[in-house]
């Protein structure tokens, strides 16, 4: 494992890190998960990312049981957590400050740590000023309730703003972006976020490199009833398959398999190849899925140049049809 600096700050992270997006609870028990756990910190893995929102709380609830029971030494992994949608109270949701201040609290006791290494502001919130979200987070930094803060999926423009409030007041803006990027999703990793890596230096926690899946090819036949596509709560997954060009996904997977990867290792190792991207992280529903996927990083040297003007000239062929 190597690590990379998370953007402009001295963080070293992993080049892949571990989620428990979907699959704690929903997919994994608590052995299972711990196993998961393992695995990634053996291999080199320092960051665990989760989520109020997942799993209601229930997942930060798993994982911090494993924590505690891992007692791994807490200077040598990161955690996260991210605010926004913590119940369906309205005081339970958003990014206001009571709401980024509860939120950090709930998710301390629930991984029961003494601090998040990263906290992230889930998504934008149109109903609360910029500013005061900035504030909350400063507060909590000057609290030592978290060591870094960011966000997930804002417009560069939003981006932008929290950056003009902390320079206007004097406080920290975000040290990093969870966004979207694999394949299928590119645009605004490379083109909308383009000055803000350039102006800002801020970090990328990248989630769903394998598209939810569909890079692997296992969806190109249909959707097995195993599918984070079949689980409750998370049927709007399926809607990511709507015009999804599956001749494209197949010549990408026959490429891979050319030069002796599996289909998810390549799509893995290709969002590495950003130098904008700080750590990929990996979802698993089984340890031997978790270990292919990590196994990936062993194998970057099968990218080469060549590989990837092969690729490109298929996606090209893919857009124009």
């Amino acid at each position: 494992m190597e690590y990379r600096n998370l953007g402009k700050s001295g963080l070293k992270i992993s080049e892949f890190s571990f989620g428990s997006w979907v699959t704690f609870v929903n997919q994994l028990n608590e052995k299972e998960a711990m196993r998961c756990m393992e695995i990634a910190y053996e291999r080199g893995v320092n960051f665990f990312d989760n989520a109020e929102a997942y799993a209601s709380g229930a997942s930060e609830v798993l994982m911090g049981k494993i924590l505690k029971k891992l007692n791994w030494s807490r200077d040598s992994y990161i955690v996260s957590s991210k605010v926004f949608w913590g119940g369906d109270l309205p005081t339970q949701k958003g990014l206001s400050k009571k709401h980024v201040h509860d939120a950090c609290n709930n998710a301390l006791k629930r991984l029961q740590v003494d601090y998040l290494d990263l906290f992230f502001c889930h998504r934008p919130d149109p109903e609360t000023p910029i500013i005061e979200t900035v504030f909350a987070m400063n507060d909590l930094l000057s609290q030592g309730k978290i060591m870094y803060w960011g966000t997930s999926e804002w417009s560069a423009k939003e981006i932008k703003t929290a950056f003009k409030c902390a320079s206007k007041y004097k406080l920290r803006g975000p040290s990093m972006e969870q966004p979207q990027y694999n394949l299928l999703h590119r645009d605004r990793f490379e083109n909308e976020y383009d000055e803000i890596f350039k102006k800002y230096k801020i970090g990328s926690t990248i989630w769903s490199p394998l598209a939810s899946g569909l890079l692997t090819g296992k969806y190109n036949n249909g959707v097995p009833s195993s599918s984070r596509f079949k689980v409750k709560g998370y049927e709007w997954l399926a809607d990511s398959m709507d015009g999804i060009n599956f001749d494209l996904i197949g010549k990408i997977n026959s490429l891979a398999k050319e030069i002796g990867l599996l289909p998810s290792q390549f799509a893995i190792l290709w969002c590495l190849m950003n130098q904008n991207v700080s750590t990929v992280i990996l979802g698993a529903s089984s340890s031997t899925q978790l270990k292919e996927n990590l196994c990936a990083i062993d194998l970057k040297d099968a990218l080469t140049l060549d590989v990837t003007d092969k690729l490109n000239n298929i996606i090209r062929e893919g857009i124009k049809k």
